[in-house]
């Protein structure tokens, strides 16, 4: 991996996920600083031998790469601290949902070249899903560069159109939430036929985790397949499918899914 010098704008949990996964995989702590406005945070980053600021004018000069990872509320403000300097050399990261290239362009007129991530949670464990999109003008060496930073807390998805990062957001960005929320309805309804909260916590996550390996391990296989290999005809699990099938599940989940695209477009049209 390229030791670029970073600077992330805001330590919140996203960023704290990548800078600790940089770390882990060799990143040299000298060459990353963290602006965060919060004191408090500053702590967990000092520790690991990472430099952090107040200021975002402190660590921009320093930096050949500026990631951006702030609340989408709070990008133009946080962008109009530094953008008054030269950013032409830089190489701009966000990570924020519902920001556009095109208003980073706008909040940010001297930066040249933009790389937008979605990533999720999961990048706290280094087990996360990002898609990415650069523009036209990004180089090879600054799209290589982004593969081996996010690919240093999970996986990575280049997409060709803007537009599908809003897609990215509702297939891995938001679905973390979704499998908690599964799991959280299966782990009450547990709770609710007898067993201990540490016995229904075991039995889900258990099973959740040996679900997504059996998916890992056999590639080749349909989803669809890995699920009738575990249904048999009459039996139990088809009897709980039927349920799921009789709510209309598939469509639930579609809906849902779609609910998270058009919010993330109606963000960017507030920026």
């Amino acid at each position: 991996m390229q030791q670029k010098k970073i600077a992330f704008i805001g330590g919140g949990n996203m960023a704290s996920a990548i800078v600790f996964g940089l770390l882990a995989k060799g990143y040299v702590a000298e060459n990353i600083r963290v602006c965060e406005h919060n004191p408090d945070k500053h702590h967990a980053f000092n520790e690991r031998g990472v430099f952090t600021t107040l200021s975002a004018t402190e660590a921009i000069p320093y930096a050949d790469v500026i990631l951006l990872a702030v609340k989408p509320q709070n990008m133009e403000e946080a962008c109009q601290a530094f953008a008054h300097l030269d950013l032409s050399n830089k190489w701009i990261i966000s990570i924020a949902a519902g920001i556009s290239v095109s208003a980073l362009q706008r909040f940010l007129p001297t930066a040249t070249q933009f790389v937008r991530v979605m990533p999720n949670t999961p990048a706290l464990i280094s087990k996360g899903m990002s898609g990415l999109f650069a523009t036209s003008s990004v180089t090879p060496e600054f799209k290589r560069y982004a593969s081996d930073l996010f690919a240093a807390v999970g996986q990575v998805c280049w997409v060709e159109n803007e537009a599908d990062i809003n897609t990215i957001i509702a297939a891995s960005g938001s679905s973390p939430a979704y499998f908690f929320l599964f799991m959280e309805s299966m782990q009450k309804a547990l709770l609710e036929m007898g067993l201990t909260e540490q016995q229904a916590r075991l039995l889900v996550q258990q099973s959740a985790l040996g679900a997504a390996e059996m998916v890992i391990a056999n590639p080749q296989t349909e989803l669809e397949i890995l699920r009738q290999q575990v249904t048999s005809k009459g039996g139990t699990t088809a009897a709980a499918i039927n349920v799921f099938q009789q709510q209309n599940l598939e469509a639930t989940v579609k809906q849902a899914m779609q609910a998270a695209i058009e919010r993330a477009e109606e963000m960017e049209k507030l920026f």
